[in-house]
């Protein structure tokens, strides 16, 4: 790598992380302050905030890298162009395409850094938030598992448990449920567990009765040996049984194990798409970063600055992410339709070369009489 290379290069890199910090900062705040009010309602504590912040942080930076890298190159370049630093490069003979070659080892720097989070880092954190969540839904339930105390659920919802072995079964319990106008339900029992089901947490009573009261204000008890009375509708219970499938690895993906697809409710085709997104989204930040220099080097120097070439590596970009955003919705819908995610990043970067070509070729000058 020659000298003016590393020389760019280390310069695009520095704006690329200063960027990527602000950038990531202002995506996580907005998501931090919804997370916050959630988990902070349901009484945890910070530090359960904190891990869940920090589980969300590398699917945030996977949205923010491409951005990062058009916006730190634009700035850099035009910083260049305006210092005369590309000028005098040009001057020298280098060519567009050799101006781009330290911007494509910067792209390149990125594209690995996304390679590993579409691949490793974003598939495993939402996993460990998936298991997370779960866990944090189970304390939910248990918060009302207080002996002595009468707790409530949900509204017209009231349990008592006089006692809490250290086996964990619970003794003395009584439930009343009037969420029913028509009639009023009253649960007795001497012992009961609560136990997990794909549902939702079950209270299971022993020996036991119930007594209801209807319309006609007439009681009827009935006794049971054990009664099983279902506490899942009254919590968010996040099922683990069933992973989704931003938690699965590229492999697992690109197999498409029947028995698989059928656990997360997918299709092939949202396998094969998701997997090939995995590796096609990283090279969206050559694209990004081709676009933005190639842009900039459009049309000659003003003391008014870039600002035109800037907004057209800005609809370039737009128009990349529109061919991104149709092209993974169309591979989503057939099996074979999973090439299509590679258009966003490989057109993206030829138009990146027809634009360098177009700088290139001599411009036409005006003839004096012409001019006059």
């Amino acid at each position: 790598m020659s000298r003016f290379d590393r020389y760019m290069l280390s310069h695009l890199l520095a704006l690329f992380g200063f960027f990527s910090l602000v950038l990531v900062a202002i995506y996580w705040v907005n998501r931090a302050v919804g997370l916050f009010d959630e988990l902070i309602s349901d009484g945890q504590t910070a530090l359960v905030f904190l891990e869940f912040s920090l589980l969300t942080l590398p699917n945030v930076i996977r949205l923010v890298l491409p951005i990062s890298a058009f916006v730190g190159t634009v700035y850099g370049v035009n910083r260049l162009i305006g210092d005369s630093e590309l000028v005098v490069m040009q001057a020298m003979g280098f060519s567009a395409f050799r101006l781009a070659r330290p911007v494509l080892y910067f792209g390149l720097c990125v594209t690995l850094m996304l390679a590993v989070l579409m691949h490793v880092l974003v598939p495993a954190s939402h996993a460990m938030l998936a298991a997370r969540s779960a866990e944090i839904s189970e304390n939910v339930t248990s918060r009302f598992l207080t002996p002595g105390e009468f707790q409530h659920p949900t509204d017209k919802v009231a349990l008592y448990i006089g006692q809490i072995s250290d086996q964990g079964e619970l003794r003395n319990v009584f439930l009343a449920d009037d969420r029913d106008p028509a009639e009023r339900r009253l649960y007795t029992a001497r012992r009961a567990l609560l136990v997990r089901a794909d549902t939702g947490p079950k209270l299971i009573m022993f020996d036991g009765m119930v007594q209801l009261v209807g319309e006609s204000r007439r009681l009827s008890v009935t006794r049971f040996a054990d009664f099983t009375y279902d506490l899942g509708r009254f919590f968010s219970v996040v099922d683990t049984a069933k992973r989704k499938i931003d938690e699965l690895s590229t492999a697992d993906l690109l197999r498409a194990d029947p028995a698989l697809v059928a656990e997360t409710g997918k299709t092939r085709a949202d396998f094969l798409a998701e997997a090939h997104l995995r590796f096609a989204m990283p090279f969206l930040s050559v694209a990004a970063a081709l676009l933005g220099f190639a842009a900039l080097l459009q049309g000659n120097f003003s003391r008014f600055g870039l600002w035109r070439q800037t907004a057209l590596g800005v609809g370039l970009l737009i128009f990349v992410q529109l061919i991104h955003t149709w092209a993974s919705g169309a591979a989503m819908r057939s099996d074979q339709g999973w090439p299509l995610v590679y258009l966003a990043p490989v057109g993206g970067c030829l138009i990146a070369v027809v634009l360098l070509w177009i700088t290139q070729r001599p411009r036409r000058l005006r003839h004096p009489r012409e001019a006059s």
